[in-house]
């Protein structure tokens, strides 16, 4: 089968399956236990200049892929919906009129229109995606580890990380409660930063701190905790103590490194930089994850919800929650400006080989249009977009 990001047609090669799927480099979106992950890494693993860092942007609830990516225009109206497609900037590929700016660029990304996998609900569906958990039922807590989650592990093994920011930050990501490190323990979870990075009063509170009389007091309160915790680790049968070490040396570092404050500032960004993105929660989301992957972070996960979503804040598009297109055309210029912006951004600096942009959600939308205005849970098939990473762009 041809390698769909080696190919020379634009056309769809068919599904792909599970090995060669694993092999463009997104081992976590279809199958993520640990040791399938450490495997694949021994059999495929390439020399490269840069390791790959990766900016994760989820859709909560699940984007319909009939009304952005993969339009029906020949299809019943019932299907199709009402929007019109328009070209993009690779010849034979339609993307929906709700994308002009992402229409655009398509040269500069692929988007995969086979995904699938048989979890319907949101949680199941969700950790899928993020862990390649085969189970179908909804669980109130992942039982694998996110695929981000094992790839601060790996990195972890490589020895001492000498940037002082952590390897993977969620920017407003993900719920914790449909992914996280599991088994791998709280130590390989992200450092999670909360808010709007487009309010004016917005800060990363407790990093970067210079007061060297702070500091030191910091130091004098690290120092007694690990005298008092002496007795206890003889004791710790789970790793907990272990766990916190490494909490404490990531929390020492960001508290007073002053580099760590740069890397989230976003008033160091031009502001027609910052215009171009956009002056909302979604377009700052994503500046800022492109300022920490330069800065050195690894991973990072931003997660598209809340006010700009509609009534129900995610891209649910039940017709009880509202009607899907009035839906889509509410949040759809927001979110086209923001992502063609990432991506522009990240070829313009450079970083389109050692940037992976991956846009997705737990599952699609059904092909055919609900009588009352809505679209429900479709995970037999949904469209993944890709940017960078330095694979090769511009296909379907």
């Amino acid at each position: 089968m041809t390698h769909p990001f080696n190919a020379s047609s634009n056309i769809c090669p068919g599904p792909q399956k599970r090995r060669g799927f694993l092999k463009m480099g997104l081992a976590g979106f279809a199958t993520l236990s640990l040791p399938g992950v450490l495997r694949l890494r021994a059999d495929t693993e390439v020399p490269r200049k840069k390791k790959t860092s990766v900016i994760m942007i989820w859709k909560p609830g699940g984007c319909s892929h009939i009304d952005t990516y993969d339009p029906k225009p020949n299809a019943p109206s019932e299907y199709r919906g009402p929007f019109a497609t328009i070209p993009t900037a690779v010849p034979g590929l339609q993307f929906t009129e709700l994308l002009p700016l992402q229409a655009k660029l398509a040269e500069k990304f692929t988007v995969l229109r086979s995904m699938r996998h048989g979890s319907p609900g949101h949680p199941a569906g969700s950790m899928r995606m993020f862990s390649g958990d085969t189970d179908t039922r909804d669980k109130p807590k992942p039982k694998l580890p996110s695929w981000m989650a094992v790839t601060k592990y790996q990195r972890s093994l490589e020895g001492n990380r000498n940037n002082p920011l952590p390897s993977y930050v969620s920017v407003n990501g993900p719920g914790g409660s449909y992914n996280g490190p599991a088994y791998l323990g709280d130590a390989y979870g992200a450092y999670a930063v909360t808010g709007d990075p487009n309010a004016p009063n917005f800060s990363v509170p407790n990093i970067g701190i210079t007061d060297a009389a702070k500091v030191k007091h910091l130091g004098r309160r690290a120092a007694l905790r690990q005298k008092l915790d002496t007795l206890e680790r003889a004791f710790d049968q789970s790793g907990e103590l272990e766990s916190l070490d490494e909490f404490e040396t990531q929390a020492m570092t960001l508290l007073t490194n002053q580099k760590t404050k740069e890397a989230f500032d976003l008033t160091r960004e031009d502001e027609k930089t910052r215009d171009r993105y956009g002056r909302n929660t979604w377009g700052q989301q994503l500046l800022m994850a492109r300022r920490l992957l330069e800065a050195g972070v690894h991973v990072v996960t931003t997660s598209l919800r809340g006010p700009l979503c509609g009534r129900v804040q995610n891209w649910d598009d039940h017709a009880v929650n509202h009607h899907v297109f009035d839906a889509l055309r509410f949040r759809a210029g927001t979110y086209d400006q923001a992502v063609s912006a990432l991506i522009e951004d990240i070829y313009s600096r450079g970083l389109d080989e050692q940037v992976l942009v991956v846009v997705t959600g737990e599952f699609g939308r059904t092909p055919k249009v609900k009588t009352n205005g809505g679209r429900d849970h479709w995970p037999r098939l949904s469209t993944l977009a890709f940017s960078g990473g330095g694979f090769r762009m511009g296909q379907v």
